[in-house]
């Protein structure tokens, strides 16, 4: 993938899916997981926040491939096929800030990108309010969405 000059990311609610753009050209696009509550933004409501966002912190740099995070610290490794009731952050964290007085609590609901060990789930609505990713896609898309990386949520 060539190196990004403009990157932003754009999420749908509608396709469950996550694109990387440069510029205007389209680079990559995920399927992931948003939250199966649907959309929006009170606090406790586990729901994804919609709107205008940018990346403000960044988590997993050099991690192994399903380092398992708890308050956006390494505490182990999960391995594929593990038993998996709980909805895991895995491999990558990028934390999203909102920029819209509607999602500008997003910060304090510790919304992310991450990977997931629910990597089944992907392409239907199952989080508890992040963007669910498969660890190899948060990985690539880690390396291309520095700090302050625009990030869009829409519903369609």
């Amino acid at each position: 993938m060539p190196m990004t000059r403009e990157p932003h990311i754009h999420v749908s609610l509608a396709s469950q899916s996550l694109e990387l753009h440069d510029g205007n050209a389209l680079l990559r696009r995920y399927p992931v997981s948003t939250s199966r509550f649907g959309p929006g933004f009170q606090e406790g409501s586990y729901r994804t926040p919609l709107g205008a966002f940018r990346i403000c912190e960044r988590f997993g740099d050099g991690a192994p491939l399903g380092t398992i995070f708890r308050a956006r610290q390494p505490v182990g490794l999960w391995e594929p096929g593990q038993p998996g009731d709980h909805d895991l952050v895995l491999t990558r964290i990028l934390r999203l800030e909102g920029l819209e007085k509607t999602n500008a609590n997003t910060y304090r609901r510790y919304i992310y990108i991450h990977g997931t060990n629910h990597e089944d789930l992907l392409g239907s609505p199952a989080s508890m309010g992040c963007v669910r990713m498969a660890n190899r896609d948060i990985l690539e898309l880690f390396d291309f969405a520095p700090l302050l990386t625009p990030v869009t949520i829409r519903p369609e």
